[in-house]
C-alpha cells in the first residue's frame, strides 16, 4: 500500500488552490473587451534604464510600480513576499522554464547567491521546503531575484530585492545587477542607497504621484523630503 504523508496533500492542495485562483483572475482579465481592460498607470520610464522608486510611505512606491505594465515585452514583478514553491533549488530557480545549469549559475552570480548554493549539501539538487522555510531571509530573497533574472524579462519590476541583505552583499548585488541588466529596463521600489547610487534616475513618490526626479545626488541636494527618507 502506498503511504503518502498528510503534509504532501496539504501542500499539494495549497498549490492547486493558488493555481485555480490565479487562473480565474487571468481568465476574467482576458474575457474583458480591449476597451474595458484596465490601462496601465504610472510615470513614463525611459526603456533600457535602471530606475529607483522611493517614498516616505513604501506602499506608495510599490503601488506605482504595479502600475508600470505598459511596456512591450515581458514584465516580471520579483516581489520578495511572493510564494516560493517547494522542489529542488534547480526547479525553484527554473520556474516554468528549462534553463541549463550554466544559465542558472549566471543568474545566481548576479544575485550574489553563490554562497546559498555552496552552503546547501546537494547544491542545485538540494530540496527547498515550501516558502523557503529552510533558507534565511537573505538567502530566500536572493533565490527569488535569481529566479526573476533567469527569466530574462525585457522589463523587470522588483520590490525591495535587497532589504534583508548586509551592506557588503547588497553593494555586490547592485553592481552586478546594473551590469547584467544593461540595455534592459529595470524598475525597483526600494529604500536602498546603493541601488539609488547606481540608478540612471530616481523617482520620489509623494501622495501617490512623482513629486521629484533626478539622480540620487541631485535629489539629496534639492529635495528635503527625499533626504528625510534616509534619516
Amino acid at each position: 500500500m502506498l503511504v503518502v504523508p498528510v503534509s504532501s496533500f496539504i501542500e499539494g492542495g495549497f498549490q492547486i488552490s493558488n493555481g485555480l485562483v490565479a487562473a480565474r483572475q487571468v481568465t476574467r482579465f482576458l474575457a474583458l473587451r480591449a476597451k474595458e481592460r484596465p490601462r496601465p498607470a504610472g510615470p513614463e520610464i525611459v526603456p533600457g534604464t535602471l530606475v529607483g522608486l522611493v517614498s516616505a510611505r513604501p506602499e506608495e512606491s510599490v503601488a506605482l510600480l504595479e502600475g508600470l505594465g505598459g511596456f512591450d515585452g515581458t514584465s516580471l514583478i520579483a516581489d520578495h513576499d511572493a510564494a516560493l514553491f517547494a522542489g529542488t533549488l534547480r526547479e525553484v530557480l527554473q520556474g516554468r522554464g528549462e534553463a541549463d545549469d550554466e544559465a542558472i549559475h549566471r543568474a545566481v552570480h548576479v544575485a550574489a547567491a553563490q554562497d546559498v548554493v555552496a552552503g546547501l549539501r546537494h547544491g542545485l539538487d538540494a530540496v527547498i521546503e515550501p516558502d523557503g522555510r529552510n533558507l534565511s531571509g537573505g538567502q530566500w530573497q536572493r533565490v527569488r531575484l535569481a529566479r526573476a533574472l533567469l527569466a530574462e524579462p525585457e522589463v523587470l519590476l522588483a520590490v525591495e530585492p535587497t532589504s534583508a541583505l548586509d551592506a557588503h552583499t547588497e553593494s555586490l548585488l547592485v553592481g552586478r545587477l546594473r551590469t547584467a541588466r544593461d540595455g534592459r529596463t529595470t524598475v525597483v521600489a526600494t529604500t536602498s542607497p546603493p541601488l539609488f547610487a547606481q540608478a540612471d534616475r530616481v523617482l520620489f513618490v509623494e501622495d501617490g504621484r512623482v513629486a521629484a526626479s533626478g539622480t540620487h545626488r541631485e535629489l539629496m541636494e534639492s529635495t528635503p523630503a527625499y533626504r528625510s527618507v534616509f534619516g
